[in-house]
C-alpha cells in the first residue's frame, strides 16, 4: 500500500484537532463570561440579615420572685433577668473567657461555664475559672404599661476584680 491510500482510508473524527480546541477556549470563556454576569447580576441585589430585635419585654416585676435566677429568656435572647432586693438586672448568657452559655445551678446559687470551669455569683462576679472578667449585663427599664423591657443594644462590660453593682449602678432597676 502505498502513502496515499493510507490517508483515503484513514477515518477523520468529527472535529479536527484545531477544530476541538477552538470550540473548548470559547466554551471556557462563555462559562467565565456567564458567571461574571451572575456576580455582576448578583452584587445589584444586596445580602439582608435579618437579626432578632435588639430590646424585648420580659414581663412585669411581679412575675420575678425576689432572690431568683428567672431563665425564661435564655435560649432566645441569651439574658436571665435576677431579682433581688436592690431591684432587678438582666444579666448576658455569655462567659466572658470564649463565649460559651453558662448554666444557671440554683442549687449552687452560682453561674457556671461548662467550657472551661469558669464560676459566677448572682450578680455576674467571676470567681473561680479562667474568665477575665464579670459577666455583661444589658439596660433594663419600664414602659408605660409597667413592663420590663430589656435593650441588648446597650451592653454594660464589667471590669476585672470589681463588683458589678458599684461599676455599674444604672443597670440595676429599682422596682
Amino acid at each position: 500500500m502505498a502513502k496515499d491510500e493510507r490517508k483515503e482510508t484513514g477515518k477523520r473524527g468529527i472535529w479536527s484537532r484545531r477544530d476541538f480546541f477552538t470550540r473548548l477556549g470559547w466554551g471556557c470563556f462563555g462559562i467565565f463570561s456567564g458567571f461574571s454576569l451572575l456576580a455582576f447580576l448578583r452584587s445589584a441585589f444586596p445580602r439582608v440579615l435579618f437579626q432578632p430585635p435588639s430590646t424585648f419585654k420580659a414581663g412585669l416585676p411581679s412575675d420575678y420572685v425576689i432572690g431568683e435566677v428567672s431563665e425564661k429568656y435564655k435560649q432566645e435572647f441569651r439574658v436571665w433577668i435576677v431579682r433581688e432586693e436592690s431591684g432587678m438586672y438582666a444579666v448576658f448568657a455569655k462567659c466572658t473567657h470564649l463565649g460559651c452559655t453558662p448554666r444557671w445551678l440554683p442549687v449552687e446559687n452560682k453561674f457556671k461555664c461548662a467550657c472551661h470551669g469558669s464560676g459566677f455569683f448572682k450578680d455576674g462576679l467571676n470567681f473561680e475559672g479562667p474568665a477575665p472578667r464579670p459577666l455583661d449585663r444589658f439596660k433594663i427599664s419600664l414602659n408605660q404599661e409597667g413592663q420590663l423591657v430589656v435593650d441588648k443594644s446597650k451592653v454594660f462590660r464589667m471590669g476585672p476584680g470589681v463588683d458589678p453593682d458599684e461599676q455599674h449602678p444604672d443597670t440595676i432597676l429599682k422596682v
